[in-house]
């Protein structure tokens, strides 16, 4: 199993803070969002993971790789513990640049090589999910279980007029996923089930992929395609995740995940709580 991250995006809506850096970069406490997707994908067993990427964000290569120079000094030091803060990840990490922007289905494209014959799971760093078991391997069970590519699926009881929105039905646990609506006009929805950024591939995706990115005439490209025409095959499946997902890409919901990893950590859990109860006063 391999994994696949998905950040080449502008982030336009962090501006002017990604002016210099990646939102991918941008902390919740002090830990980057991305750092807790690859936590969750090491979690899960997968030890080979590529990052997509564009121009401006060599921070993300410099951030998983060594820090030679606050190596020497904490040794000198004898820190351990500020050593610990800085070992590199025990995980392969490759970059490749996306040299333009055209979509998140182009972006998947060209990790064909990369992930070769293997399964793979897909992640956009916006989505952070707070869950006993990782996200990443609940899709995973799924897959040893069905064999087939799996999307990540939340019932929303609300408007899903702005979302991926699933044509599935239950069974055991596990939907069975005719097709992806995206975007449907309010009243049209096929269900209230929505797909959020964590998917896992069988190999299958590609050749769809490229087939409908023969019929690219500019704009955004995307997978939406391929996933329908692995659901018409029958090779589609869903499962609604165990845990509390959080949309960082979201000014709020940044917000909102900071305080939640925070609840999180013994070392600030309860002074976080005498913050938020000092500021509900």
């Amino acid at each position: 199993m391999k994994g696949v991250i998905i950040a080449a995006g502008y982030g336009t809506r962090f501006l002017p803070g990604t002016k210099t850096i990646p939102k991918e970069m941008f902390p919740l406490v002090d830990t980057p969002a991305i750092q807790l997707i690859v936590d969750e994908f090491i979690a899960a067993g997968i030890k080979d993971i590529l990052i997509v990427t564009s121009r401006r964000k060599k921070s993300m290569e410099d951030y998983f790789d060594r820090e030679v120079e606050l190596e020497n000094v904490f040794s000198k030091e004898k820190a351990d513990s500020k050593l610990s803060l800085i070992e590199p990840v025990k995980a392969n990490i490759f970059f490749s640049r996306q040299m333009e922007m055209k979509g998140t289905g182009q972006a998947i494209l060209q990790c064909k090589a990369f992930v070769g014959n293997d399964p793979f799971v897909v992640a956009y760093p916006d989505d952070i999910v707070f869950a006993d078991v990782p996200l990443a391997a609940q899709l995973i069970n799924v897959y040893k279980e069905t064999g087939c590519s799996v999307l990540s699926a939340q019932k929303i009881d609300a408007d899903v007029s702005r979302y991926g929105v699933l044509d599935c039905k239950e069974n055991s646990g596990i939907l069975q996923v005719s097709g992806i609506v995206e975007k449907p006009a309010t009243g049209t929805e096929p269900s209230n089930m929505i797909s959020i950024g964590r998917y896992l591939f069988t190999p299958d995706l590609f050749p769809l992929l490229e087939d409908d990115y023969k019929k690219y005439s500019g704009g955004e490209f995307y997978h939406i395609g391929a996933i329908n025409a692995l659901a018409k095959a029958g090779k589609m499946r869903g499962y609604c995740f165990d845990g509390q997902r959080i949309d960082v890409g979201d000014k709020l919901g940044y917000i909102e995940g900071i305080l939640r990893y925070a609840l999180t950590r013994d070392d600030l859990k309860d002074e976080t709580l005498k913050i938020l109860k000092k500021l509900v006063n």
